[in-house]
């Protein structure tokens, strides 16, 4: 008896050691299909008829950037092509997906059931996350409620000696705002190997110890063939090898060991954000309470009486004691949020992207109306004398009696989806939308009065994120194709447009309280104020900020003495309005800083992409 149960107890052993180190398997990685592109959709095609011709492959994981604008069509084309994949296949979305997204990302999650996902398979985990950057111009940014989720997982799966393999679509460093918080937590874990896409090309890294690999894109590019790469599992080894469509198998490019490295045991220093620059300021700045969301925030704030109200991607329109950070109310829509709201009349007004305006009681959250249009309402409300204007995805402009609902009028002939905040000017609503348009509607009637286009047939560079600057009877926008542009207010004639090697605007711009300069702030960081009334680009005032490379397209405030300058990296400058001088500096995160909200003479709430707000006193 003794030696049947000593021999039971060996082959139990040995089958958990078996389990522990995993066992061989076949699977593969694509990524980068770019649905929507030019071959994109035919190459997809031919990998999946590839794919169906394999033997001994057991699933697939595609790793971002599935379409090339994350548009209801070419989302669900893709899902079309992969539903004849007679594999198992686990997708998450990457840039391409979000950040051009007639749908504020949210179809993605409706037509292929999520943007993560967690499974184990043959001894080994795998979990993928989304990478952002979602609606707003951004380092790519795994999003908070994606982190929460990933903490949810690994509480449910307690074995921390099971080997881990990450996916996300973006290299797992700087490329990312937070890449520090998924590497921290994937390195409480057995984390043996992490996969990505975005580079469209095949590379190996060494992520703070994790290898990291990256794989070619699935388009031909300026070659015959499309691929992918076939990655087989060994005990102790990773071996990736490409493969084209035409089924022709290319040599092993990469043999990684699969180890457990022990990251609780790991001495060694990293990189991470610098909040030093708060105790620098510390006698000029301080914070006055911080809330942390669950979720992204990528909306701006209205202030209600003692109430500040914003938005989240979990679809909530909530409330904040604007005394305390303390949450006094939550509404619930059906998808992500990233309408900055607007308040009047006790009403408070938002978009979502479930397809709604929603009207909710600015007390108590209360739902009064809402209304309904045939697709994602990405932006923002403006109010002015009773009247809500808002533009959605369905390429329709709004007017709303902010009270009932009411529509007072539309405007049918919007050229892409709008996501900014309109410019109310001398009876004229002026907005832009990611289709190179950009109008100017009578605001009683709705009809349009003029219409310009920047003449770019990319979608991309089109002067839609900006909030348009309105003064002196010009109207100036700037947008990612680096051209600044004055146009006559009356009739969206051409003043001047300019675009200068030195000056590379992007999305970001303000205007001065004494409406003597436009502000603007470069990719590369400098703070210009361009003169309001000059026919041409006359730089009229220089700060000395000098930030790091910069994207963030959110609005440069001011209120008269100070200029507030955000960024991608969730660092807000204070810069003195008369002299250009920088006063202070305060990081709030490593998020992506949202339009700010400016409280009297020295108060300024601020939020951040990845869910943090904080209120600031100067």
């Amino acid at each position: 008896m003794m030696i049947k149960r000593t021999y039971l107890i060996i082959i139990a052993l040995i089958f958990a050691f078996s389990i522990s180190k995993g066992q061989s398997f076949k699977f593969a990685h694509v990524t980068d299909t770019h649905v929507g592109s030019g071959t994109g959709a035919d190459d997809l095609r031919r990998t999946v008829k590839d794919l169906n011709t394999l033997q001994g492959i057991d699933f697939v994981i595609l790793s971002g950037d599935i379409t090339e604008f994350g548009a209801d069509h070419e989302l669900k084309l893709a899902k079309q092509i992969l539903d004849s994949l007679q594999l198992p296949w686990y997708v998450i979305p990457g840039n391409h997906d979000g950040n051009w997204s007639e749908n504020g990302a949210n179809t993605f999650r409706r037509v292929f059931g999520g943007e993560t996902f967690f499974f184990k398979h043959k001894g080994f985990m795998f979990l993928g996350t989304n990478s952002g950057p979602n609606m707003r111009m951004s380092p790519g940014q795994i999003p908070r409620e994606n982190l929460v989720w990933m903490d949810s997982i690994f509480n449910a799966n307690p074995d921390k000696n099971t080997p881990l393999i990450y996916i996300n679509h973006y290299p797992q460093d700087s490329s990312l705002n937070n890449w520090f918080e998924a590497l921290d937590r994937v390195k409480t874990r057995n984390v043996q190997l992490a996969l990505c896409g975005h580079g469209h090309t095949n590379k190996m890294y060494n992520w703070e110890g994790i290898p990291g690999v990256m794989g070619r894109s699935n388009l031909r590019a300026n070659k015959e063939f499309g691929g992918y790469n076939i990655v087989t599992i060994d005990s102790d080894k990773a071996t990736y090898q490409e493969r084209l469509a035409n089924g022709t198998n290319l040599n092993p490019w990469a043999v990684i060991p699969l180890k457990n490295h022990h990251f609780e045991s790991d001495k060694g220093s990293y990189p991470r954000p610098n909040y030093a620059v708060n105790k620098k300021y510390a006698n000029l700045v301080s914070e006055t309470w911080a809330f942390q969301d669950a979720s992204d925030i990528g909306a701006g704030m209205a202030l209600y009486r003692d109430l500040v109200i914003t938005a989240n991607t979990s679809g909530d329109i909530f409330a904040l004691d604007s005394k305390t950070g303390k949450k006094k109310w939550s509404f619930k829509t059906g998808g992500k949020v990233y309408s900055t709201p607007a308040v009047s009349n006790g009403i408070v007004v938002a978009g979502s992207s479930d397809h709604y305006i929603y009207g909710l009681n600015a007390e108590n959250g209360a739902l009064k109306w809402k209304i309904a249009t045939e697709k994602a309402v990405l932006g923002s409300p403006l109010i002015h004398n009773n009247t809500v204007y808002i533009g959605g995805s369905d390429g329709v402009f709004r007017a709303l009696n902010v009270t009932t609902g009411q529509q007072k009028w539309d405007f049918k002939n919007v050229k892409g989806y709008v996501s900014t905040l309109p410019t109310f000017y001398k009876g004229l609503i002026i907005f832009g939308s990611w289709g190179n348009g950009f109008y100017a509607l009578n605001a009683k009637t709705g009809a349009l009065v003029w219409e310009w286009n920047n003449g770019q047939s990319n979608r991309m560079f089109s002067a839609a994120a900006c909030y348009p600057v309105a003064v002196n009877n010009r109207v100036f926008v700037v947008a990612p194709d680096r051209f600044m542009t004055a146009l006559d207010a009356k009739d969206g004639r051409v003043i001047w447009r300019e675009k200068r090697d030195t000056i590379r605007v992007r999305e970001s711009m303000g205007l001065s309280l004494d409406h003597k300069y436009v502000y603007v702030k470069t990719m590369d960081g400098d703070l210009l104020g361009v003169s309001a009334r000059e026919n041409h680009m006359e730089i009229s005032w220089k700060s000395t900020l000098k930030l790091p490379y910069e994207l963030t397209p959110s609005a440069i405030s001011t209120n008269g003495k100070v200029v507030f300058v955000p960024s991608h990296s969730g660092l807000l400058s204070a810069v003195d309005a008369k002299s250009g001088r920088l006063l202070w500096q305060y990081k709030i995160s490593n998020g992506m800083i949202n339009p700010l909200l400016v409280v009297g003479k020295n108060g300024l709430i601020c939020s951040t992409m990845d869910g943090k707000i904080v209120k600031l006193k100067f």
